[in-house]
């Protein structure tokens, strides 16, 4: 019988305890490796119901050029091409879908609901905007989406109709991983410029996502994107004082982010834009622009729960056809050679891309155009300059940065005036005109783009004193962060500002030229005047608190019940009947006589 050579036992056992150990060692290190998720983001924000395309002058290949940029259709397009690059990808809406052209004043958000729908959107979240017509037709709007609206810092009220249509995040799966989605709306801003109940509360914001991400985290959800509508400057804030966030998709603040400098646009910062939060680690703040000109493109890689890194493109959205002026101001449409110099400066530069338009989308946007068209095309008459559209004096706004403030603004107010024969004084917020006007024809669609909101023309009867009061209210909500929409434009009185002084101290000189004179005599503060206004800000809202107090404690003033977007059409409708254009006010009858900015070049006074 053959014998075989055993090793000794010790050695046997320390060599199997050895292979054991090593075994053990290696399923754990591969059960506890982190796994690698990748996630394509796709956001747009601030689209106002502009589902067309809009036309801007770009500088292309050195020289201004006219150019088709934007459009849902568009949107609709590139989100298809790039969704198909990644399976793990998400498509964000970060608030104010609507109000701001003729899709919204004639069909209240339904076409805006039937293009989201279209394209897909996996959430969105509820911006300041989507209150102006209230509660209710908010709870229209949620039902009409596909997508679900969330916002973590909106309470209702038991009972009232938005209870259960939103929620404060939702979760989603990517890959097998778990994504939390958190919403978060701009409080003040919200409160005080648009139209929300009493049932409704707006929590502080950063409070608001804290707790959010504590639930998040106490259900194992570790990977956090905030879908805000809360503004750029905001948010870099919230990101340092949030803890386990990793993305912040924002809107609110127009915000155009990447190097477009070369086209002659002005940026805000780096696209994304980089933060530390709370615990040390990096976020990733976009922002795609406005009116769906901007489709965003981030890409998010995770190891485990930590944000590995993020890159990404803003793409603006551009037709093919591109136009030019010749040394005679004659435009022309740019072919040979003058194109493909401009083709080549877009194919050098990721952000810029000729997309078409989807054509389920421009078919849904078609069937309601055939109405926005038949209107707003409609000639009612002439700007014969430039009227520009500016907020606080001295500040760059849209572009231009006026030292007195708004062109448009002023003759706002002075159409309110003339359309009310009761009218001493027009008192009209900056926020509440959208536009500049340029030269050339008005259309029904210019006015209701320039004044989008459902707003009446309002009077209320004021003591000069009061006047003064209401316009020191809200150049103060401006200097406490409110929005600076609520700058006080005016006709038929006109008023040193001095924003470096206190409150009740910024006016001064205040003087007012009474119907059919020619010359302007101090305000009386014991005089009572009637003071028309639009019926939102009669309200007491963006901050102009003394027209609330003043109906509160004398009676309600009187709405007149006149479309404010229809009073301007009246107006201007007016000047054609006269042969006259829409201009400038003259230098002295412009509200603003003078403005001092304040020292700190940060606020927004």
């Amino acid at each position: 019988m053959k014998h075989l050579n055993m090793p000794n036992r010790p050695l046997l056992n320390f060599l199997l305890i050895a292979l054991t150990l090593l075994l053990v060692s290696a399923c754990g290190d591969s059960n506890s490796s982190p796994h690698r998720t990748s996630v394509k983001i796709l956001h747009v924000n601030d689209v106002h119901s502009h589902l067309d395309s809009d036309n801007i002058d770009l500088t292309l290949d050195g020289t201004t050029t006219e150019a088709e940029v934007g459009g849902m259709a568009r949107v609709a397009t590139l989100v298809n091409k790039l969704s198909a690059e990644n399976d793990n990808h998400l498509v964000l809406h970060a608030g104010d879908a609507v109000q701001g052209t003729l899709y919204y004043t004639l069909f209240q958000g339904a076409a805006d609901a039937e293009v989201m729908n279209a394209i897909g959107f996996d959430a969105m979240c509820i911006g300041n905007h989507e209150f102006d017509d209230g509660d209710a037709w908010l709870a229209g709007f949620s039902d009409q989406l596909d997508a679900p609206l969330i916002s973590s810092n909106i309470e209702v009220a038991p009972g009232n109709v938005l209870e259960g249509k939103f929620a404060p995040y939702i979760i989603k799966e990517m890959g097998g991983e778990q994504i939390g989605i958190i919403g978060v709306t701009i409080a003040g801003k919200t409160e005080e410029s648009s139209q929300p109940s009493d049932e409704i509360t707006f929590k502080d914001e950063i409070e608001s996502v804290q707790a959010a991400v504590d639930e998040l985290k106490a259900a194992g959800v570790g990977k956090i994107i905030v879908l805000s509508h809360y503004g750029y400057n905001n948010v870099q804030i919230l990101a340092t004082q949030v803890s386990d966030i990793d993305v912040i998709v924002d809107g609110d603040s127009h915000t155009l982010l990447g190097d477009f400098s070369p086209y002659d646009l002005s940026n805000s910062g780096d696209y994304p834009t980089m933060a530390t939060n709370a615990d040390g680690d990096d976020v990733c703040i976009v922002q795609a622009w406005e009116y769906s000109k901007v489709l965003g493109e981030l890409d998010v890689t995770f190891i485990g729960n930590t944000l590995e890194s993020c890159s990404g493109t803003p793409h603006l959205l551009l037709g093919d056809s591109f136009v030019r002026e010749d040394a005679n101001k004659n435009e022309y449409t740019v072919s040979g050679d003058e194109r493909v110099g401009i083709q080549d400066a877009i194919d050098a530069d990721d952000q810029l891309s000729i997309t078409e338009e989807d054509p389920t989308v421009a078919a849904i946007i078609a069937d309601y155009a055939q109405d926005v068209d038949a209107l707003g095309e409609t000639v009612i008459g002439e700007a014969g300059e430039d009227l520009l559209l500016s907020r606080v004096p001295g500040h760059d706004y849209y572009g231009v940065n006026l030292p007195l403030g708004s062109d448009i603004t002023p003759v706002v107010a002075k159409a309110f005036y003339e359309m009310d024969p009761n009218a001493d004084i027009a008192i009209q917020n900056g926020g509440g005109v959208r536009t500049s006007v340029n030269s050339g024809d008005i259309t029904y669609d210019t006015a209701y783009t320039l004044l989008p909101f459902a707003n009446t023309l309002y009077e209320i009867d004021m003591y000069g004193s009061e006047i003064k009061q209401v316009m020191e209210d809200a150049i103060e909500n401006i200097a406490q962060g409110g929005s600076t929409g609520g700058f006080p434009y005016a006709y038929a009185i006109k008023y040193d500002v001095d924003a470096s002084q206190p409150y009740g101290s910024r006016l001064s000189n205040l003087e007012f030229k009474a119907r059919g004179s020619d010359s302007y005599v101090p305000l009386e503060d014991g005089t009572l005047y009637v003071v028309v206004t639009n019926s939102y800000t009669a309200a007491g809202r963006d901050g102009y608190d003394t027209f609330a107090t003043v109906q509160q404690e004398r009676g309600l003033g009187t709405d007149t019940y006149l479309d404010y977007a229809l009073s301007f059409v009246n107006y201007v409708e007016s000047l054609t009947v006269n042969s006259e254009q829409l201009m400038k006010l003259p230098a002295e009858d412009h509200c603003i006589k003078s403005y001092i900015a304040t020292p700190d070049a940060t606020d927004n006074l």
